[in-house]
């Protein structure tokens, strides 16, 4: 009975580490592409001020919500 307990357990070590391994690698790929959904909000904000869309009190209160 002991030598199948021990069995599952060497199986758990490298399951969870190749578990975490993928979460790390997700966490660390999603991060720059958070970052480039914000930068191209801000730019196409930029481009509707720019055309005169928006005015400044609004160009600011959006800008802000995007920081």
């Amino acid at each position: 009975m002991m030598w199948f307990g021990g069995w599952w357990l060497m199986w758990l070590v490298p399951l969870l580490l190749v578990v975490g391994l993928v979460f790390l690698l997700v966490d660390r790929f999603s991060t720059p592409r958070r970052q480039d959904e914000e930068d191209r909000a801000l730019a196409i904000l930029r481009e509707r001020y720019a055309r005169g869309e928006i005015d400044d009190e609004e160009y600011e209160r959006l800008r802000a919500k995007l920081k």
